[in-house]
C-alpha cells in the first residue's frame, strides 16, 4: 500500500463517507479512509427493521458514560456506530434537519456563513425526497428520503390526539415550519436503509480514487511543527504511519475526535499534563461543551394488539424479513412508528423545544410462537425529548493509552430549566394518552411512571428514568477567532494548526432541534466545497 495520499480521513462514519465522495470528484485525488469497524455486510444493517438488533449492541463502540450524580449515579449507553457508515448504518433512520432558527443562532454568534440560508442548499443537495424537488426540498441527491411506510390505525389516532389538544398537523416538518404532528421521514429507499456508506462511499469507491482500510485504530495525528502530516494507526497489533500531502481530516465523532486530538497533544494543557502528554497546541475547548438530548418515556398497554404484534409471530416474521431482504418489500422495510411531533412547552418560544416520538410496539418485542414461546404484551410507547438542554458535559482522557476509551461526563439535568421542560413534556405525553381518539387503541400506563404530575414526583421519575437520546455533539465546537473555547474555525480548521480539520457532529456549536444525522451531512457537504476551494452554493433567498 502507498503510504502517502492527498487526504487522510479518519473515520468512515456519516461525515467521512460524504467527504470521501465529494473530494474524490476532483481528478487524480488520492484519498485514504481509515475505519475502526468492519464493512457493512450484515444484512440486518440494510433491512430497516433490523435497527432494533444493531443499535447499542452490534457494530457499536459500546461506550458508557461515567456515573451521573443528578440521575442517581446511573451510567448510560452511548451508542456510536463502529462500522462503515458509522451511525448512519445503525441509527433509526429518522431524517430531521432541525429548526431554521438553530442555524441562524449559529450565524448570530459570528458564524455568518452557517445560517439557515447558507445551510439550506446543502440540505437539499443531500436529499432525494419522495415528493420531488421544491423550494425547501432536494429531489436528486444521494440520500433517499420518504415518509415512513408503516400502516397502523393508531398513527391517525395519535395525530388526531395532537389536534384535539390544539396542535396542528404538519405534512413536511423539514420545510420551513417544523411545528406539529406528522409521519416520520426516514432515510429508506427501495425498501432498504440508505446510509452514508450506501449513498456516498460506494459511489466514491467506484471512482478508483478512494482506498478504505477497516479494523484500524488511529492513535495520534503526526505533526511537523504545527502542520498535520499524517496519522499513526494500529492494525493487527502493528503500528503503522500514513501521510497526507494536503490534509488530515478527523471524522471520528463527538467522542473519538476530541480524544484523538488530546492524544496528539492538542487540547487543555492541564488535562494533558495529568496524563504525561506534552502540549503541542493549547486548545482548552477540546472535549468541552458536550451536549445531548434527554429523553423520557410513558408506555400504554395496546388493546387490542396492533399489526406489528401480529407480524412478529415467528412464522410470519421469517416471511417478512425474507421479503425485505430479497425484494425490499413488506413490513420489515419500515419502522413501527405511530408518528412524530415537534411542540413548544410554552407559547412565545422561537422554536419547538420538545420532540415526541412513538413506537407502535415495545422496544423489547421479540418473535413468538405459542405454545413454545408466548407472545409479548403489546404497547404504544411514547417518548418526549428535550431538544436543547442547557446542561453541558465533557469528554476527558482516561489515560494516555489510545486503546482506553475516553471518559464521558454527561452532566445530564444539571440545570433547573432542563428538569422543568422535560417534566412538562412527560405531562404532555400523559395528556395525549387521555385523548378520545386513542381510547380504542390504548389502555393504562405501564411500567415506571410518575406517581403524580407534581414537581417532586416528576423529578423522582426523571432521576430514575431519564436517558440519553444518543444525539451528542459539540466537543470540538466551531467558533470565531475571539472565542477562546472554540476548537475549529468557521472553515472547520483546527485552530493553531495547518492541514488539520475536524468534520463531524463535534464541531456543532450547540444543539439543533431534532435528530442530528442530516445536519452532519450538511456540514460535510459544505466542508467539501471549502476544502476543494470551490465557491460554496449560493445562499437561499426567502
Amino acid at each position: 500500500m502507498k503510504n502517502t495520499f492527498d487526504y487522510v480521513i479518519v473515520g468512515a462514519g456519516t461525515a467521512g463517507c460524504v467527504l470521501a465522495k465529494r473530494l474524490s470528484e476532483d481528478y487524480g485525488i488520492r484519498i485514504l479512509v481509515l475505519e475502526a469497524g468492519g464493512w457493512d455486510r450484515d444484512p440486518f444493517i440494510h433491512i430497516p427493521l433490523g435497527f432494533g438488533r444493531n443499535a447499542g449492541i452490534h457494530h457499536d463502540w459500546l461506550y458508557r458514560s461515567e456515573p451521573d450524580p443528578a440521575i442517581d449515579g446511573r451510567t448510560m449507553e452511548q451508542a456510536r456506530g463502529k462500522v462503515i457508515g458509522g451511525c448512519s448504518s445503525v441509527n433509526a433512520m429518522t431524517h430531521v434537519r432541525g429548526h431554521h432558527t438553530d442555524y441562524d443562532r449559529w450565524a448570530s454568534s459570528g458564524l455568518t456563513e452557517w445560517s439557515y440560508r447558507h445551510a439550506l442548499p446543502y440540505f437539499k443537495k443531500q436529499e432525494s425526497w419522495e415528493g420531488g424537488e421544491n423550494f425547501w426540498r432536494g429531489g436528486s441527491g444521494p440520500i433517499s428520503i420518504q415518509k415512513n411506510g408503516y400502516v397502523d390505525p393508531v398513527s391517525e389516532a395519535f395525530a388526531q390526539a395532537g389536534v384535539s389538544m390544539g396542535y396542528q398537523r404538519n405534512d413536511d416538518y423539514n420545510a420551513y415550519e417544523q411545528d406539529g404532528f406528522a409521519l416520520h421521514q426516514v432515510t429508506i429507499g427501495n425498501g432498504r436503509r440508505c446510509s452514508a456508506a450506501v449513498a456516498y462511499l460506494r459511489p466514491a469507491l467506484a471512482s478508483g480514487n478512494v482506498q478504505v482500510i477497516t479494523k484500524t485504530h488511529v492513535t495520534r495525528v503526526l505533526m511537523n511543527a504545527n502542520r498535520a502530516t499524517g496519522v499513526e494507526y494500529m492494525q493487527n497489533g502493528k503500528s503503522r504511519h500514513v501521510f497526507a500531502d494536503r490534509e488530515v481530516i478527523l471524522c471520528g465523532g463527538v467522542i473519538n475526535s476530541p480524544q484523538l486530538l488530546m492524544l496528539s497533544g492538542i487540547g487543555d494543557p492541564i488535562q494533558l499534563k495529568e496524563h504525561g502528554i506534552p502540549t503541542h497546541v493549547n486548545l482548552p475547548g477540546v472535549g468541552k461543551n458536550l451536549q445531548d438530548q434527554v429523553v423520557a418515556r410513558i408506555a400504554f398497554s395496546r388493546e387490542p394488539s396492533g399489526p406489528f404484534h401480529h407480524m412478529m409471530r415467528l412464522d410470519r416474521a421469517i416471511v417478512e424479513f425474507g421479503k425485505a431482504y430479497l425484494f425490499g418489500q413488506g413490513m420489515a422495510t419500515s419502522m413501527p412508528s405511530a408518528g412524530v411531533a415537534f411542540v413548544r412547552s410554552k407559547p412565545g418560544l422561537p422554536a419547538p423545544d420538545l420532540q415526541i416520538v412513538t413506537a407502535a410496539t415495545p422496544h423489547d418485542a421479540y418473535p413468538y410462537l405459542p405454545p413454545f414461546k408466548p407472545a409479548y404484551r403489546d404497547l404504544l410507547v411514547t417518548r418526549v425529548i428535550l431538544l436543547r438542554p442547557e446542561s453541558r458535559g465533557e469528554i476527558r482522557l482516561r489515560s494516555a493509552n489510545p486503546t482506553d476509551s475516553a471518559r464521558i461526563h454527561q452532566n445530564m439535568l444539571t440545570r433547573d430549566t432542563d428538569w422543568e421542560v422535560l417534566g412538562d413534556g412527560v405531562r404532555l405525553l400523559r395528556e395525549l394518552g387521555q385523548q378520545a381518539s386513542l381510547r380504542d387503541f390504548i389502555g393504562q400506563e405501564t411500567g415506571s411512571t410518575p406517581i403524580s404530575n407534581q414537581d417532586s414526583d416528576m423529578r423522582n421519575f426523571l432521576r430514575a428514568n431519564a436517558n440519553s437520546f444518543r444525539h451528542t455533539l459539540g466537543t470540538c465546537r466551531m467558533g470565531i477567532e475571539t472565542d477562546d473555547m472554540a476548537v475549529v474555525d468557521p472553515r472547520l480548521k483546527v485552530r493553531g494548526t495547518e492541514a488539520l480539520r475536524v468534520i463531524d457532529a463535534s464541531v456543532m456549536p450547540d444543539m439543533v432541534g431534532g435528530n442530528i444525522n442530516s445536519a452532519v451531512m450538511m456540514i460535510a457537504e459544505r466542508a467539501a466545497d471549502l476544502i476543494r476551494g470551490r465557491t460554496t452554493l449560493p445562499a437561499a433567498t426567502f
